[in-house]
């Protein structure tokens, strides 16, 4: 109710001294609630303001009055934001050139060579990358298939499906025909299945490991590939094939968009599962290094003396430290976290691992007595979870001997992130602090070590094929490049980055996109690189948007978007795969049911493929992206310098000194034993 100013008394807020009644604490009631903005204020005539509300509705008013600014201040701002992108050009938006319609849900997908792996419900499907024409469907499992992998090998191609239950098959896949290697994790008894997290095959296809995981335990398995026996069986199917046995043809199902003359199947396509080809031999198995623990010895001294081999020292590996000292640790340990170790503990999770296959190199030059082709794959590198090592294993070895690495490389925090570039000559360690150590393992030895900004963590790295600028315009060398390396770092915090190392130069980091701060929508979920465009990558954004990347301009070049009826399930997690081998990709894309039918029955899956000849932008680059040599020798573009020949030199030269005089390392590991005997003698004389 509101008051006439002339017939309203004037309330004065009176000093603290003057009021009456014990000074102690109110009951919390509405009625004690404060009264602040009625006491410091008079009221005014009514025509001008209204009566202050009782409470609670005046902390109601309040609230709402709050809420009101908030809403507008966010009005505001999506206005404003909207009237910028309106101002900025957009880029251009390309559509796909075709696609692939399934009845079932695509799970996971490859691309190898010219064809398209799409793992799904009981199994996978093989279609042709150019006209999305179904080749092979093998589906004979009672469970869906969750990962895909499909490696070149040449002339095949090597297939590994991973189902629901996490058995890993590998299938070979050679000319028209499709055969079933092995497979690697299968067992009868149910309770003992173990799980394929991650497998890897090598450069030539002569080894492939698995990450498996069993109950309460992880380990890698290691084995040879025999190829050329593969290829002598399937050469001549008349020494192994059955002649009773019937090939079945596989059946194919109905593409939407395909019409009928480009469905028609070469009647050779068939799955050749009477031809029996020979398993892998299993040579090494690999599990997570055990902690330090405590030793019995009392000294230095008998640790040396007791000692037989000088394997591991100064590696970081094979330490010897007295029970009493981590005794002592421990209680230094739970005496500065004890608030935090009050608390209930979760189960720490296991160790997983990352593992490359690695070339001969002067870091792990193969043995003299082991004879095999050039260029053929010696080493695997391996590094565990909250692991500071990078562990190197021989692969010259059978199952007995024994599974101890040959190197390791420690770094001086844990590894959090690796990548190994596609030639295998460049080697990128990424640790928790956010430095990041890059190798040249052609050379022998590091090109140098950047770090992050601060706040900055990797959470993936990929390797671009090194590109040069030569008019304006982003392109390959024609010749092989020495010592020279780029690659984009996503960041936890989804800024992306650029690193760059040439020769003996410092690695140098440049910023490529910053991290969102007010729009998040726009954070980076993945990245791909582009081999057919020289300096391009593509970047899939949260709000679904697909976007290529000139990283030496920094800018965005154009955007492929599949129709408006098909949007990005999972934008967040994006299933794509971009071929190594032509200009394009491939993106799934689901059919929205909100427009139309809500039945689930009637739900289309479709895969789109986008091709980059295709859009009027790129189609000069991806043809035109290679530099001649003579414009190389122009630009005085260096090849390799004159240092880094004197360095590789005076490394080879080391090495062919270590693997002449094996004795005379023996000899002085046996004189310091004989020393270290003399020293403990002389201390117990005293």
């Amino acid at each position: 109710m509101s008051f006439p100013r002339g017939s309203q008394t004037q309330k004065i807020r009176h000093p603290i001294g003057t009021r009456k009644g014990p000074l102690e604490v109110p009951p919390p009631t509405e009625k004690d609630w404060p009264k602040e903005d009625e006491e410091d204020h008079v009221l005014v005539d009514p025509n001008e303001e209204l009566d202050s509300l009782p409470q609670p509705y005046r902390m109601i008013n309040k609230l709402v009055n709050l809420l009101f600014d908030q809403s507008w201040e966010i009005i505001e701002e999506r206005n404003a934001l909207r009237e910028a992108e309106s101002s900025q050009i957009q880029p251009t938006v390309f559509p796909p050139l075709g696609e692939i319609q399934l009845d079932k849900m695509p799970n996971c997908m490859a691309v190898s060579q010219d064809y398209v792996f799409i793992g799904g419900a009981k199994g996978f499907t093989i279609y042709n990358l150019y006209n999305a024409k179904q080749i092979y469907a093998w589906e004979k499992l009672k469970v869906d298939v969750t990962s895909i992998w499909a490696t070149d090998l040449g002339n095949e191609i090597l297939i590994a499906p991973v189902d629901e239950m996490g058995i890993i098959r590998l299938f070979y896949f050679y000319k028209e025909g499709l055969y079933l290697v092995k497979a690697i994790n299968e067992v009868d008894d149910t309770s003992k299945q173990t799980t394929c997290i991650k497998m890897e095959v090598s450069q030539g296809g002569d080894f492939a490991a698995f990450l498996l995981q069993g109950v309460g335990d992880i380990w890698l398995d290691v084995y040879k590939l025999p190829k050329e026996t593969w290829l002598k069986k399937i050469e001549n199917p008349q020494l192994t094939s059955n002649p009773k046995k019937k090939v079945r043809q596989l059946q194919l199902n109905t593409l939407g968009l395909i019409s009928a003359d480009q469905l028609e199947m070469d009647t050779n396509a068939c799955f050749k599962g009477d031809i029996k080809l020979s398993l892998p031999v299993y040579i090494m198995k690999i599990k997570p290094p055990k902690p330090v623990t405590g030793t019995p010895f009392k000294s230095p001294l008998e640790v040396f003396a007791k000692i037989k081999d000088c394997y591991g020292l100064g590696s970081g590996q094979n330490h010897f430290i007295k029970d009493s000292q981590w005794e002592q640790q421990a209680e230094i340990f739970q005496a500065s976290y004890k608030k935090y170790l009050d608390g209930e503990w979760e189960e720490e999770p296991l160790s997983t691992a990352t593992f490359y296959f690695l070339l001969p190199s002067c870091l792990f030059a193969m043995p003299t007595e082991v004879k095999g082709p050039t260029g053929m794959t010696c080493v695997l590198g391996i590094h565990w979870t909250r692991s500071h090592n990078f562990f190197l294993y021989s692969l010259n070895r059978t199952l007995k001997d024994k599974a101890d690495p040959e190197g390791v490389w420690p770094c001086a925090a844990p590894i959090a992130v690796s990548q190994l570039s596609c030639s295998s000559s460049y080697l990128v360690l990424a640790c928790e602090d956010g430095v990041l150590t890059l190798w040249d393992l052609a050379k022998g030895f590091p090109l140098g070590v950047a770090a992050l900004p601060q706040g900055c963590f990797c959470q993936s790295i990929h390797f671009l094929k090194y590109f040069l600028v030569h008019k304006g315009q982003n392109m390959y060398p024609e010749g092989p490049v020495k010592s020279q390396t780029k690659c984009v770092v996503l960041c936890t915090d989804a800024s992306l980055h650029l690193l760059e190392a040439s020769g003996t130069q410092g690695p140098t980091i440049s910023v490529l996109v910053e991290r969102p701060v007010k729009h998040l929508d726009k954070t980076i979920c993945a990245v791909a690189p582009v081999p057919a465009l020289p300096g391009m990558v593509l970047i899939f954004s949260k709000n679904g948007s697909v976007c290529l990347m000139d990283v030496a301009k920094r800018e965005i070049i154009c955007a492929f978007a599949p129709p408006g009826a098909f949007p990005l399930e999972f934008p967040w997690k994006p299933m794509f795969a971009v071929s190594p081998d032509h200009p394009c990709f491939l993106l799934r894309g689901d059919y929205s049911h909100e427009t139309e039918s809500t039945d689930n029955a009637g739900i289309q899956y479709s895969v789109f493929y986008f091709n980059f000849e295709a859009c009027p932008l790129l189609e000069s680059i991806s043809k035109n992206c290679t530099i001649p040599q003579r414009d190389l020798d122009n630009m005085a573009f260096p090849q390799a310098l004159s240092l880094e020949k004197r360095c590789e030199r005076f490394l080879q030269k080391s090495y062919r000194k270590l693997e002449k005089n094996p004795e005379k390392e023996q000899e002085h590991w046996a004189r310091l034993q004989r020393c270290s005997l003399l020293l403990q003698r002389e201390s117990f004389k005293k």
